[in-house]
């Protein structure tokens, strides 16, 4: 093991910020390629923990303690398992695909922007890391800010609204979730005489069943199902996804919304084993909802973005399903979907602002033909739809077909009605794709169009590569994920019937 090696890759995008505000406003061009440098080193610099990591083991690996407010039971702990491992990964990886497709979409506050979003890179992947309570919250509230940031700023003409929007429904379920914290804190103390926010410890402990822990289950609920976004707490997505530009999209996309799915992993299920049995039936009901609704009403979207954004509601919802089948097909695919969405989703939006930035309009009615056109464009379009609505042989099929192999041993009609959501899925993104790509040009500006340069290559690529690996070879992802999957499975089970037996 490499040590610190989890502190550099955590710290590294907020040092390079910090390095990029010493450098003059006027050099615009340092700034962008400063940021990206910074990015793609972070992402270097991740890659050892994916080549040494060992599979096998169920425990934290790359661990890193030391004392911060001992007094108080507050440490400086991190480290990465099956579960944050591919998280940290994928968030490394789309941070410099959002700065590079942001090359020249961002032309005001330049130096700003490249600043927040290193910034949002260290809050994001200090959430994955972090291995003690409190420093989890302090990431999680941390991250908020530059988020809230590149919205209100550098999004739309409703920009304000949305940025609003994003920060109230978050702050009232981090709000809630820190009395759960608080609460939880105490109890542990007063039943085993040590108040620390350790996380593995507290996971070592048996909360007794009751309404204590359903409350503390709701509390912490709340705030990661706000974040995935679980119907019907979703209203704030649509808008924050469509006003933010192309950069912020793909890392809303890609990495944010994996933080409410990473919680209900982390601590949800670890924490209150027996309200996570409680609740399931309830969470797979909104998470079947949810698929299915967000199909219908992506079908019906004029706008391209706005159809991706709600198509993010559906897919999320087989994450959610496959989280609460509590087994291990069901976990396993829908953690694997995490990333499946990420790579998939952010591709989309990475393409929805190229073609933006060329004609200066997402209204699926103002294009068509473009195949004749952009020929490039148009093929490496339909990959990513194709990986979006689960081709076998690109990345969707994987997650989604563990999910359901999970949902079908939990509830036969709850999985068949989640099925639909493929059927829906298709319709949408292939409807959508014929009316962009094929036909006739109806609109003299989409002749003029030009097609994919070698920085939106550049840009694409290792999405490309990442979604056909994980279509072909998906053991190399999932068998780092399985050894850890089955311990907390395991650790579930077993506290939920201590818990009960109480």
């Amino acid at each position: 093991m490499i040590p610190g090696l989890v502190s550099a890759v955590t710290f590294l995008p907020a040092l390079g910020a910090v390095a990029l505000l010493l450098v003059p406003r006027r050099l615009d061009a340092v700034h962008r390629a400063g940021a990206l440098a910074v990015a793609v080193l972070t992402f270097l610099v991740s890659v050892p923990l994916w080549t040494r990591f060992d599979g096998t083991r169920a425990d934290f690996q790359f661990e890193e303690v030391a004392g911060w407010m001992p007094s108080l039971g507050v440490s400086y702990h991190v480290g990465v398992d099956g579960i944050s491992l591919l998280l940290v990964l994928l968030t490394t990886l789309l941070t410099p695909i959002a700065l590079a497709s942001a090359w020249r979409a961002i032309e005001d506050r330049t130096k700003e922007f490249v600043v927040t979003i290193l910034l949002l890179e260290t809050g994001m992947l200090g959430v994955f890391v972090s291995l003690d309570l409190f420093l989890f919250f302090v990431f999680w509230e941390a991250m908020l800010i530059p988020m809230y940031l590149v919205i209100g700023v550098w999004g739309g003409a409703n920009r304000i609204y949305a940025a609003v929007k994003f920060v109230l429904y978050t702050m009232v379920g981090s709000a809630l979730m820190l009395v759960a914290i608080l609460a939880f804190y105490y109890q542990h103390g007063a039943a085993t005489g040590t108040y620390t926010f350790d996380v593995p410890t507290l996971a070592r402990w048996v909360l007794p069943a009751g309404l204590g822990q359903d409350l503390m289950f709701l509390a912490f609920a709340l705030a990661f199902a706000i974040k995935v976004p679980l119907f019907p707490f979703h209203t704030w997505l649509p808008d924050a996804h469509v006003e933010a530009p192309t950069a912020g999209s793909v890392i809303l996309a890609g990495v944010l919304l994996k933080m409410g799915t990473y919680g209900f992993l982390r601590f949800c299920l670890p924490f209150f084993p027996d309200a996570s049995l409680q609740f399931a039936p309830l969470v797979f009901a909104l998470a079947v909802i949810g698929i299915v609704y967000g199909a219908l009403v992506s079908t019906v979207q004029p706008d391209l973005k706005k159809l991706v954004a709600y198509s993010s509601v559906s897919h999320l919802g087989f994450v959610m399903l496959g989280l609460f089948t509590l087994n291990q097909q069901g976990l396993v695919g829908g953690l694997i979907q995490m990333v499946n969405h990420g790579l998939s989703t952010g591709a989309l939006f990475l393409m929805v602002g190229m073609i933006y930035e060329r004609r200066h309009t997402r209204l699926i009615a103002e294009f068509g033909g473009l195949w004749k056109v952009i020929p490039a464009f148009s093929a490496l379009f339909l990959v990513v739809v194709l990986s979006s609505l689960g081709l076998p042989g690109l990345n969707g099929f994987v997650g989604e077909f563990l999910v359901l192999v999970g949902a079908f041993q939990v509830s036969g009609w709850l999985a068949a009605a989640a099925t639909t959501g493929i059927i829906f899925a298709a319709v949408y993104l292939l409807w959508m794709y014929q009316r962009v790509v094929f036909g006739e040009i109806t609109r003299d500006e989409n002749r003029r169009l030009t097609d994919l340069c070698p920085r939106e290559w550049a840009v694409l690529a290792p999405l490309l590569l990442f979604i056909v690996w994980i279509g072909v070879y998906p053991a190399a992802f999932t068998g780092k994920t399985e050894a850890t999957i089955a311990a907390l499975l395991a650790q579930v089970e077993s506290k939920a019937s201590v818990a009960l037996a109480r």
